[in-house]
């Protein structure tokens, strides 16, 4: 599994605890850590970061996304309003678990502003340990487990008939979000190397030509 970490700007601080966590429990995973960090030249807010997050998986450049923001519940929403995301929130370890093991999403979003202090870090470490400690999508309770796994897949159709490609986001957005989306060069030049969607790198070139 190829795993990406991005969280908002306002979270930066948290960005070496989340590191650390997956790194630990997402034992033989592909991590790549985009921050954000001190470096980046520009502050990205949780629409920003959602965009990004969109991207890298519509692209295929990576399956699953860890992020987060103060909340953790703005980026949770701006995330599912992305085509293909399927994001969940997860405050608790029990919460990870059962977004894991019933929902088998592709992205979680951690509230690090709230119980993410001096005295939350082991909750922030347990909780990413529930996310990663079975394989996904087994179903929960084991006992009902064939009939979510059914209703999850049911949703993930509803959802895929429902929305626009991001291909067809992208044409739609407002070009200052997307001008800004450029600026995070990291994700963008991760996605032209690993991302297997031709038709996302080549509209990517196309807008950095305008």
């Amino acid at each position: 599994m190829k795993i990406a970490i991005i969280q908002a700007t306002s979270q930066i601080n948290k960005n070496k605890l989340i590191y650390s966590a997956v790194k630990k429990y997402a034992s033989g995973s592909e991590i790549y850590n985009f921050g954000c960090s001190e470096e980046d030249t520009c502050s990205y807010s949780y629409i920003d970061i959602s965009l990004m997050v969109g991207l890298l998986l519509a692209s295929k450049a990576v399956d699953f996304v860890v992020t987060g923001c103060s909340s953790g519940q703005g980026m949770m929403l701006a995330c599912n309003n992305m085509p293909g995301v399927i994001c969940g929130y997860v405050p608790t370890p029990k919460d990870a678990y059962l977004f894991a093991q019933i929902n088998n999403g592709n992205a979680i979003s951690l509230p690090l502003g709230e119980d993410y202090t001096w005295n939350g870090a082991e909750n922030l470490d347990q909780t990413i340990a529930s996310v990663f400690s079975e394989p996904f999508g087994q179903g929960y309770p084991k006992s009902e487990s064939e009939r979510k796994l059914r209703d999850t897949e049911t949703l993930k159709k509803i959802r895929f008939q429902a929305q626009i490609s991001f291909l067809e986001l992208l044409d739609r957005l407002d070009n200052e979000l997307l001008q800004k989306m450029l600026m995070k060069k990291d994700v963008i030049n991760f996605v032209l190397t690993n991302g297997t969607d031709n038709d996302i790198a080549e509209w990517i070139d196309n807008i950095r030509q305008k």
